[in-house]
């Protein structure tokens, strides 16, 4: 009987020790996973703290500022630059999911320093409609400043009465002509840099730098080489719909107009409204009314405006293959996300391999 009772009291021993070990392993798996809960949800307030105020990761996704950025090239754009922007609607973070309707007070904190002439610069699309954070990133130089006067002439972009700086990355269209019955071979100008857009016997338009249109003239198979210029008479922005271009016919030649500045005073007419009706009703939040060259505008007639913000004017490298400021305008400064800073990685998508000469480039 003693025997039993003893034997029983080990059972029972063994039991409790063993219930104690499962309840010790089950502490210890709750604390490992609180522990990693924790660490993930700091990871994820500290991700959203650097996406928010710091930096922010962004993909090339098309030509449009080639040679200087390459479509798949991926990059870091510094928010610290330009001053970064608090947030401006409830979204769930990660994500492009917003609260319809719900837009915060905000402010912009100050940078480290001011958006200067050819800076390439990360915006939020002007002309979408959305509450301004939510709208789609777009990358461009910015190549004019609030006051400045540009002019676009031949193609080439005049700044305050001068030619712009022309980077040997630019591209642009060019009118090649090759010699008679010698063809010119599409894989020359594409291991050259270039892209052949269209070819009928000797003539051929190319996309290239200017630093490889003067080394093709001296091709023995090439007779010409000049920029591919758009008749003065032929409309192609009509056909885009944007209030700016309106006044416009094409992006090779456009007449002279000043980027609208913070207090500037302007007087509106039937001739230059189609410069201010997007800063007056869509960036600035003003009721117009036009009839003729009579406005009216808050219920008020007059035709004279004071301009609230400062705006900028941004242009792809890849001059004939970017919809840039030429066609939709100005850019608000409330618009503004960053500076772009360094390429990170880099992917050719013709031949699906990285880009490993690209990668931790500084941008410029």
């Amino acid at each position: 009987m003693a025997r039993k009772k003893d034997l029983t009291k080990k059972e029972s021993f063994w039991e409790k020790l063993k219930s104690d070990k499962n309840n010790s392993e089950s502490e210890k798996a709750k604390h490992w996973a609180r522990e990693w809960l924790d660490a993930l949800v700091w990871a994820a307030i500290a991700a959203i703290i650097l996406r928010t105020f710091f930096f922010g990761a962004y993909r090339i996704p098309t030509p449009s500022m080639e040679k200087t950025l390459l479509t798949g090239d991926f990059l870091i754009v510094t928010k610290l630059a330009y001053g970064p922007r608090t947030p401006m609607t409830l979204s769930v973070p990660f994500t492009d999911i917003y609260v319809p309707g719900v837009n915060l007070p905000w402010f912009r904190i100050p940078g480290y320093s001011e958006i200067e002439r050819n800076d390439i610069v990360v915006f939020n699309y002007p002309v979408d409609i959305a509450p301004i954070s939510t709208k789609t990133n777009y990358i461009k130089r910015a190549v004019g400043m609030p006051g400045d006067r540009l002019e676009i002439r031949d193609k080439l972009l005049y700044v305050n009465g001068e030619q712009s700086e022309n980077y040997e990355t630019l591209m642009y269209n060019y009118r090649v002509r090759s010699l008679d019955r010698i063809r010119l071979s599409t894989a020359k100008v594409r291991e050259a840099g270039g892209s052949v857009l269209q070819s009928n016997n000797s003539d051929h338009i190319i996309n290239m730098t200017p630093g490889l249109a003067e080394e093709m003239s001296n091709w023995s198979e090439i007779e010409s080489v000049e920029f591919f210029l758009l008749p003065e008479q032929q409309d192609i922005f009509s056909r885009r719909g944007f209030n700016f271009s309106r006044g416009f016919t094409n992006h090779d030649n456009m007449g002279e107009f000043t980027i609208p500045y913070s207090g500037q005073e302007v007087e509106l007419t039937r001739e230059n409204w189609h410069i201010y009706q997007d800063i007056l009703e869509r960036y600035e939040r003003n009721s117009v009314q036009r009839d003729g060259d009579q406005f009216t505008i808050n219920g008020e007639e007059t035709n004279l405006y004071t301009i609230q913000k400062d705006y900028y004017f941004m242009m792809g490298d890849n001059r004939d293959d970017s919809e840039d400021s030429r066609y939709w305008g100005f850019v608000p400064d409330d618009h503004v996300i960053g500076k772009a800073g360094i390429i990170y990685f880099s992917w050719d998508g013709e031949r699906w391999l990285p880009r490993f000469n690209r990668i931790l480039n500084l941008i410029h």
